[in-house]
């Protein structure tokens, strides 16, 4: 079985290039959006030569889901990086669509600030957007999705699960063949940012921790406080124990028992 859109994808004019491995999904996807073939997908069986958050190397085991979506758009980086909130809203309707286990009778997938996808604390998925700036000033944007089908990555900082693992017999194919539908549908109501407060609202409806006390290493220091909220711009508001307000618009978030515990890794 290959890689193929759904009837949303096909009639919004969306492509998809298959491979059966590839080093990585953004970075071909990014190569064609500078030349022009937009709006594409980029998926495979395989990645090699992935890249996680902070540079991190990642690579997709042959059975998992690596995927890119590709774009040019004209806002800002800042707002175009709101675009992961699309794709995690995407993946999570497509996953309840074709996967048993998290079908809306059984367990919650929960959207983990600012671009996994973590079911029962354990993460499933992951997304990380690349952007290059074009000669005109617009922007080639990859949306990269990684989901643990048949096996999740081991010797992580941090609990990870799969679809098989959990007892889904969900392939990458189907999975992707929806999830290319259900981007559709949020990315026209992200319409090019103007409808981030939508986006935003449906998201937090969704989100894992959110009014729990969390930790958020930023690289250089850590911050600890309340999950309350994200602001107009995709930010996460941590309440810190002084009472005073931070808008986080980077980090590696921790709950429950980590949030309390450095994390190496």
């Amino acid at each position: 079985m290959s890689f193929a859109l759904g009837p949303a994808a096909r009639e919004a004019g969306h492509d998809v290039v298959a491979y059966d491995t590839i080093g990585s999904t953004n970075a071909e996807a990014l190569a064609l959006a500078r030349e022009g073939r937009v709006p594409v997908w980029v998926a495979a069986r395989a990645q090699t030569d992935g890249r996680g958050r902070r540079g991190r190397a990642w690579s997709t085991e042959r059975g998992n889901l690596a995927a890119s979506f590709a774009l040019v758009t004209s806002v800002d980086p800042a707002l175009a990086a709101t675009l992961g909130f699309v794709a995690g809203l995407a993946l999570e309707q497509a996953l309840r669509q074709v996967a048993a286990s998290l079908s809306p009778r059984a367990a919650r997938p929960e959207l983990k600030w600012p671009n996994d996808l973590i079911v029962d604390g354990r993460k499933l998925a992951g997304i990380l957007l690349e952007a290059d700036r074009l000669a005109d000033g617009r922007y080639a944007v990859a949306v990269g999705i990684g989901v643990n089908v048949v096996s999740a990555p081991e010797g992580l900082p941090y609990p990870a699960t799969s679809l098989a693992e959990r007892g889904d017999r969900t392939s990458a194919e189907e999975l992707f063949e929806a999830l290319a539908d259900t981007f559709v549908t949020w990315l026209d109501t992200w319409e090019e940012g103007e409808g981030l407060a939508a986006i935003r609202k449906a998201w937090m409806a969704r989100a894992a921790g959110l009014g729990s006390q969390v930790e958020v290493d930023l690289g250089t220091r850590r911050l600890k406080g309340r999950f309350e909220s994200l602001d107009e711009r995709g930010r996460m508001v941590l309440r810190q124990p002084t009472g005073i307000a931070t808008a986080v618009s980077a980090g590696d978030v921790y709950f429950g028992p980590a949030a309390t515990i450095r994390v190496e890794g």
